[in-house]
């Protein structure tokens, strides 16, 4: 059964012996979540509804179990300057206790993946990634290590939470005793704790305020009872796969495999301001400055419905009855409610305001191009 919020889909029961399950799977099932099929991974999709959870998350706080991410640790005398050569945005941006997002590129400029880098002390770094792309990334990165550097995969050692909405901190604060006023949007602490040694980064992909907490797999059980305990005065909800991905397209935040491939590049995606231009050199650089000096032949733009419907993945995007492009994103976006979306276009017809039209299951929907985000967070009172 196709959900309302791909790629997610619901998975029969013959369909899930070869898909992962996450550390805390038995919690979710305690809590009554509806499971579906994610890449390799057998998660939940939601626990009431995608539209109130998401409502939950604009509004008050909920938690993602995002324990399928991968993490691997990069360390050793070179590992900054090699990490700068693997990564478009700049590592001297760097210091303990940042974080940085930025693409990893080919040498064409696809993107490999979109990752987030945390220094934790010199010559010691965290990288995370997408958790459909931790093999091809970690082999990706080998091929490109030097001596002297070691790359270690420890994602199946860390389990990782995400706490999310402008309740967050008054949540996280209250279950770590901690000053937040320490850290600041992309940037993190670690502490030590009644469940073992914790990362807290101010992240997230929801366009709310948030954290993210790194954990040890065989602490996280622990932790999250107690979060959902202490949680209890802040009315915190359990937050299915099926919200995070209308939160995401939102604040249009991309999605691997999706928005973002190794056949799309980082200007094209709209993610110049990830690239590190006056760095000597990164994978990648020659040919992304071509695209620069030349322009690109497409871009990624973001377009709403003015028509009934919802515009999937694979939908053809017209202009005057011609393909202009192809739709990689579409949802219905609960705090608009309307019908959004992100489309790859041909560079000439993605002006802000031009009317497309998108090809529908054999239908014809009018639409427009539109400024994303589609929505941006103001602070809201914590109550």
């Amino acid at each position: 059964m196709r959900s309302l919020y791909d790629p997610y889909m619901t998975a029969r029961a013959s369909d899930i012996s070869h898909l992962r399950k996450l550390p805390l799977h038995l919690e979710h099932e305690h809590l009554g979540a509806r499971f579906g099929a994610f890449g390799e991974w057998y998660v939940p999709l939601y626990y009431t509804s995608v539209l109130e959870e998401h409502e939950t998350v604009r509004q008050g706080v909920g938690v993602f179990d995002i324990s399928h991410m991968g993490e691997f640790l990069v360390r050793g005398k070179g590992a900054r300057e090699l990490i700068n050569q693997w990564i478009t945005n700049d590592v001297e941006k760097l210091f303990p206790g940042r974080a940085l997002y930025s693409p990893a590129c080919l040498e064409n400029g696809g993107i490999v993946d979109d990752l987030v880098v945390m220094e934790e002390h010199d010559n010691s770094y965290l990288i995370v990634v997408n958790a459909a792309n931790i093999e091809k990334d970690f082999n990706w990165f080998r091929t490109h290590l030097e001596e002297g550097v070691s790359l270690e995969n420890v994602s199946d050692q860390i389990a990782l939470l995400a706490i999310q909405g402008p309740k967050s901190p008054d949540v996280v604060r209250t279950l770590f005793t901690i000053d937040l006023s320490q850290i600041s949007y992309y940037h993190f602490v670690k502490f030590d704790s009644p469940y073992g040694e914790i990362r807290l980064s101010e992240t997230g992909y929801t366009g709310e305020k948030g954290y993210e907490v790194f954990c040890s797999v065989d602490q996280v059980k622990r932790l999250y009872q107690r979060l959902m305990e202490i949680g209890k005065p802040f009315d915190l909800r359990p937050i299915g796969f099926g919200a995070r991905d209308t939160l995401r397209l939102e604040a249009r935040f991309l999605l691997y495999g999706h928005d973002m491939t190794d056949e799309t590049t980082p200007l094209e995606a709209g993610l110049g301001w990830t690239v590190g231009w006056e760095k000597s050199d990164f994978i990648g650089k020659r040919a992304l400055e071509e695209e620069r000096r030349f322009g690109m032949k497409r871009k990624l733009i973001g377009f709403e419905l003015s028509d009934r419907g919802i515009a999937r993945e694979g939908c053809s995007v017209l202009a005057d009855a011609r393909p202009i492009g192809k739709v990689t994103s579409g949802t219905f976006s609960p705090t608009l409610r309307r019908s959004i979306g992100l489309a790859y276009v041909s560079a000439e017809h993605a002006q802000i305001g031009q009317a497309i039209e998108i090809d529908i299951r054999g239908r014809t929907s009018r639409a427009y191009i539109v400024k994303t985000p589609f929505y941006r967070r103001t602070e809201k009172e914590s109550l």
